[in-house]
């Protein structure tokens, strides 16, 4: 390797691990008060760089959020998710992206709470990061609706839109955390739960 090339390498590296130390700490001050707002400074003073260096790398508070929740989700299980929903079968694809959603949110409960909760508190920002993520999730739930319904799972008078909604609720963060944290159940017993409805809201009964 020629000096060049070593020293561009060593700036690579050094350029990765600041990203990283910043959005573990903007992760960290999630997990530590999660119900104050994450300030740029604090994220940037606990990361051990200038104000300055957080904007130069992420651009604004929105660009800093988005990496957070993309990290959030990668560390928690995402390529889980693709791979659950990448099979041919439209039910099997559609309750194991489920499943596969409860495991992500209950990997970092308190962390994906935080930013639900911030979104009205923090519009520009958090609240930006979220609405895109729904958006991403909603255009997932029209997906397999559509494929519910050409393989003929949906029963008489359930309409692809309706599927969507259904599956969209089923899958939601708000679902999951309300018989995860609120009656206490544990992950695979909220996933079987959420399958289940979502199974008797849904599928066609085999005829007799």
């Amino acid at each position: 390797m020629t000096p060049r090339r070593y020293e561009q390498r060593l700036r690579a590296e050094s350029a990765a691990e600041t990203r990283r130390r910043i959005v573990d700490a903007v992760y960290e001050r999630l997990r530590e008060a999660p119900a104050e707002a994450v300030s740029v400074e604090r994220v940037a003073k606990m990361a051990g760089v200038a104000r300055s260096t957080v904007y130069l790398i992420f651009e604004s508070r929105a660009g800093l959020f988005d990496a957070l929740t993309a990290d959030l989700y990668d560390r928690s299980g995402y390529s889980r998710l693709l791979e659950a929903v990448r099979v041919d079968d439209a039910w099997e694809s559609a309750s194991g992206g489920i499943r596969a959603g409860v495991d992500i949110f209950a990997a970092d409960r308190d962390v994906f709470r935080a930013l639900y909760s911030m979104q009205q508190l923090d519009p520009d920002a958090v609240g930006g990061t979220i609405r895109r993520s729904e958006e991403r999730r909603a255009e997932g739930m029209a997906w397999a609706a559509r494929r519910l319904r050409r393989q003929g799972y949906l029963r008489p008078g359930v309409s692809a839109n309706e599927a969507a909604h259904i599956l969209w609720i089923q899958a939601s963060f708000e679902a999951f955390d309300l018989l995860y944290t609120a009656r206490g159940l544990p992950a695979n017993k909220v996933a079987d739960l959420l399958v289940a409805i979502a199974h008797r809201s849904l599928v066609a009964e085999p005829a007799p």
